[in-house]
């Protein structure tokens, strides 16, 4: 059970990522109903008509909060694979299936309209599957690590990605 606390947890802290930029930028958040593929879900939404960069931002927000939860744990536990820890493994296997997940649905552009990795691409005028080698690189590095710690090839590539992520607000 506590490994899918923490996954819950990592789930929260994603969307909490949104709603901070979303107050940040006054975009208005609300919930809204949607379906991947017929699985009934849910999208933090916000108001249209923002800037591309404040839309990228918020769009990116989640990942961002996954990759950094991921640096911290990977950091201050390199060794969190071989750990007794449900929990903080959970946290750690959201934030890499989640990103997995949203690069397949980039890479097929399939699922809600509200899915931030076609908000991402529509910001920065990427074609959507781009976007999805932007989340999809730090989380395989991130696994590298989980599973080799001592690969420091893994650990510089991962961080550079992830900087490069945020650093694409200026585009």
């Amino acid at each position: 059970m506590a490994f899918f606390g923490g996954a819950a947890v990592g789930l929260a802290a994603h969307e909490a990522g949104h709603l901070m930029f979303d107050g940040i930028f006054q975009a208005n958040p609300g919930i809204k109903k949607v379906s991947f593929h017929g699985l009934p879900f849910f999208a933090i939404t916000h108001d249209s008509g923002l800037s591309h960069r404040k839309e990228f931002i918020i769009d990116s927000a989640g990942f961002w909060v996954q990759e950094l939860t991921n640096e911290v744990l990977l950091s201050k536990r390199p060794n969190l694979r071989r750990e007794r820890a449900p929990f903080t493994k959970g946290v750690f296997a959201f934030n890499v299936l989640a990103s997995v997940g949203y690069a397949g649905a980039a890479f097929a552009r399939t699922g809600p309209v509200e899915r931030d990795t076609r908000g991402m691409a529509d910001a920065i005028r990427w074609k959507e599957p781009y976007v999805g080698v932007l989340i999809l690189v730090p989380a395989i590095l991130d696994i590298v690590r989980y599973y080799n710690p001592g690969a420091q090839w893994a650990t510089w590539g991962s961080r550079a990605a992830k900087i490069g992520g945020v650093v694409l607000i200026a585009r």
